[in-house]
């Protein structure tokens, strides 16, 4: 069942979809080698009760924690630890919030110090994977129009496409149908119709597709452990094309600050 939102409810989207990107800002400013990724998760979910909500990952599914933190070959899921970071590491954060009966949810992946070029070719290549697929993200296209124009611009530059995790719906549950794989055929699945609210989360790897699911029963690693990238928007769907409900120039500003 799709949940068509009204412009009401989108707009309480875009406020918890607004929060996370200051969140994942605030996370990001103190992203540099010797802090550990509980040490984040701590930011994280002060910062979002002090702004009024909630985190939304916290015990979602049993979940732990406020973040997933996945390091390098870590695809998503990963559970903050005492790990600390270093220079070279890339780190996806995924954070969600709950405010005033909505959920936020986005992801951003970032570089601790100076990377690797082809990491860092890794890290541009997704975000523009991304927008790729918010360009399709339109009311009369498909899922799969999303689905394609992701994969398309990943593989030409001999990146991977995860299978096994997907994009979603968002609304006042975290997952809400429909399904919005990375991969797929233009012209195929769910009609994309004015008021969908839905995540595109590109989940990118350096190496093979092949993933993990590690013994914790949560964090996603690469087969070949060789770093993977994840970059997610909660986008909703308009008549004349996407309305962007996430904000990454509020983390970009933050870093660049």
């Amino acid at each position: 069942m799709i949940h068509l939102k009204t412009q009401e409810e989108i707009e309480l989207l875009r406020e918890n979809n607004l929060l996370v990107s200051a969140t994942l800002a605030e996370v990001g400013k103190h992203i540099k080698p010797g802090i550990t990724t509980l040490q984040l998760d701590a930011i994280a979910e002060q910062f979002i009760r002090s702004h009024g909500a909630v985190p939304g990952f916290l015990g979602y599914g049993g979940f732990p924690n406020t973040l997933c933190v996945s390091v390098n070959e870590q695809v998503v899921h990963g559970i903050p630890s005492d790990y600390a970071l270093r220079e070279g590491d890339i780190v996806s954060v995924d954070c969600g919030t709950i405010m005033k009966g909505f959920y936020g949810d986005s992801a951003y992946t970032f570089a601790v110090g100076r990377i690797e070029p082809e990491v860092q070719q890794l890290l541009d290549v997704t975000k523009e994977a991304l927008y790729k697929g918010v360009a399709q993200a339109k009311a009369g296209n498909r899922v799969g129009d999303i689905s394609a124009a992701v994969q398309e611009h990943s593989e030409s530059y001999g990146f991977s496409v995860v299978r096994e995790l997907v994009g979603h719906g968002l609304g006042r549950n975290m997952h809400e149908d429909p399904e919005v794989p990375n991969y797929g055929a233009k012209g195929r699945g769910p009609l994309l119709k004015e008021g969908m609210v839905i995540c595109i989360e590109p989940m990118i790897n350096l190496g093979t597709k092949y993933v993990v699911f590690e013994r914790d029963g949560w964090t996603v690693r690469t087969r070949d452990r060789k770093p993977s990238a994840h970059f997610e928007f909660a986008v909703a769907i308009g008549k004349h094309g996407a309305d962007v409900l996430t904000d990454f120039s509020i983390i970009e500003n933050a870093l660049k600050a």
